[in-house]
């Protein structure tokens, strides 16, 4: 479906198998080519997608694309630019194109939310619709340097598959960001430092996991799971130009937290919920046995008739069962979500198939 744009250029809704379907996408004439100005040419895939996220960055698009330019020439780089507007109230998708055009960047996509919906939504959208072999996750406030983009790429070329930043230097939560990973890393076992900082990856690696609201701190961690190979490199860290940080906050500490928990019981647990319900359904059931069976010796051995034991022994024996009942529902729940992914994984793939390909 295709709206004109105020502007002149088209405008088309994301399709329904979008992260977002709240989106739209604005080719800004550059991603797709005018033949005439009556056809529409697809350009080359490029080598390398940067995907950039952007919630109220207005401020920082002509610094963004200027040094993506130029960063893009010095190394010779084919890569495309994918930003996600994510809601702004402050007209970052326009700046965008303004600024990609100033700088002379020919292959960029502005991808627009209606709302803000979060940077892990912002990053699977312009997934969706990013054709490069690498996909780059880049930050618009620009704390890293676009310059770190090749060495992202280089190592990607070693044969990773996942490429993690590990933040250096004196920087503002280095505490907080040191207990977190260090958590993160005892628990998951991942051979990388720091979960929540630039990365690159193959676009493959979307398909081999679910990223889930905020999840994208965690794509490293699903990553590893899914036997993806996974590398890290030294970054450094600037100071934010302009603005103020958009996904952050006090609050952040404590949704990472149960976060971390969330990701750690869908990777024990997820494919055999019955490990989690059955166990502990099969504990409070020996719990009600033995309760039972110490209510009967003090009743019949000892003359003793203690009411709250039989109470604690209906308690115990039904809560047992009840969570033998979630552990068989939980299991049907996790055949059929299997089953979907595995469906949300082929209309992935064949999205990312050109036309010629799909009728092939």
């Amino acid at each position: 479906m295709t709206d004109d744009a105020p502007d002149g250029r088209s405008v088309r809704a994301a399709s329904p198998t979008t992260p977002d379907p709240a989106s739209a996408r604005v080719p800004a004439g550059h991603a797709l080519e005018a033949n005439g100005g009556r056809s529409l040419e697809r350009a080359p895939a490029p080598r390398v997608s940067v995907i950039v996220p952007a919630y109220d960055e207005a401020e920082n698009m002509p610094e963004l694309f200027a040094e993506l330019a130029a960063t893009f020439k010095t190394h010779d780089l084919a890569a495309e630019v994918v930003l996600v507007d994510d809601g702004s109230d402050d007209g970052t998708a326009e700046a965008a194109e303004r600024a990609a055009a100033a700088a002379g960047l020919s292959a960029v996509v502005v991808l627009r939310h209606r709302r803000n919906r979060g940077k892990t939504e912002a990053l699977l959208t312009a997934a969706d619709s990013a054709r490069g072999e690498y996909l780059v996750l880049f930050d618009a406030d620009l704390q890293h340097s676009t310059d770190e983009i090749p060495r992202f790429v280089a190592k990607l070329d070693e044969g990773y598959d996942v490429v993690a930043g590990r933040k250096i230097g004196a920087y503002e939560k280095r505490f907080i960001s040191s207990v977190y990973n260090g958590i993160a890393r005892r628990i998951f076992h991942v051979p990388v430092h720091d979960l929540n900082a630039m990365k690159a990856f193959r676009a493959e690696v979307l398909d081999g996991v679910t990223l889930r609201h905020d999840w994208h701190r965690y794509l490293v961690v699903l990553a590893h799971a899914e036997g993806f190979r996974i590398g890290e490199i030294d970054i450094e860290l600037h100071p934010r130009r302009h603005g103020e940080p958009k996904y952050s906050g006090q609050a952040r500490i404590l949704i990472g937290i149960l976060d971390l928990i969330s990701v750690w019981f869908q990777l024990v647990f997820s494919r055999k919920p019955m490990l989690f319900f059955g166990v502990t359904g099969l504990a409070l059931l020996a719990g009600g046995a033995l309760t039972g069976l110490v209510a009967l010796v003090m009743r019949f051995g000892f003359g003793l008739g203690f009411r709250p034991l039989l109470t604690l022994v209906l308690l115990l024996v039904v809560s047992g069962l009840l969570l033998f009942v979630l552990g068989f529902l939980a299991e049907m729940i996790a055949g059929l979500s299997g089953e979907v992914e595995e469906l949300r994984r082929e209309r992935r793939a064949v999205r990312r198939l050109g036309p010629r390909e799909r009728q092939d």
